[in-house]
């Protein structure tokens, strides 16, 4: 049986699509010198990356000169559409209503959301 392709990119795919979806597009290296301001990887890294990118139609790429050009297939909205899906699909039951009610019961400032963290942290114990 042949495996689904996640819509969902894993972290170091959605580090390089936001790289391409900043630039609106760029080459290999382009990308790896945005990707590096937060997770330095080495050039051959980035190049395969975006090579299963091409794989999973989530980007395209052209020729230029003797190397490519990637741009983006999936926008950023697309992205967050799959994650959120995924996340109520995953985690509530397919229920959005069920994410809306445990969303409205988690604190807004930073202090009252660790207080709420620790909650779950000792429930969850």
């Amino acid at each position: 049986m042949a495996r689904k392709v996640r819509e969902v990119p894993p972290p170091l795919e959605l580090l390089c699509l936001r790289a391409l979806w900043s630039m609106g597009e760029g080459n290999v290296r382009a990308v790896q010198q945005v990707v590096a301001q937060s997770r330095p990887l080495a050039y051959t890294t980035i190049m395969t990356v975006l090579d299963r990118l091409v794989r999973k139609g989530m980007l395209a790429r052209r020729k230029v000169g003797r190397s490519f050009t990637y741009s983006p297939q999936a926008t950023l909205e697309t992205a967050r559409r799959a994650a959120v899906r995924e996340l109520v699909e995953g985690y509530f039951d397919g229920s959005e209503e069920e994410l809306i009610r445990f969303l409205q019961r988690v604190p807004a400032t930073q202090s009252a959301r660790a207080e709420f963290s620790d909650r779950i942290d000792t429930v969850l114990l």
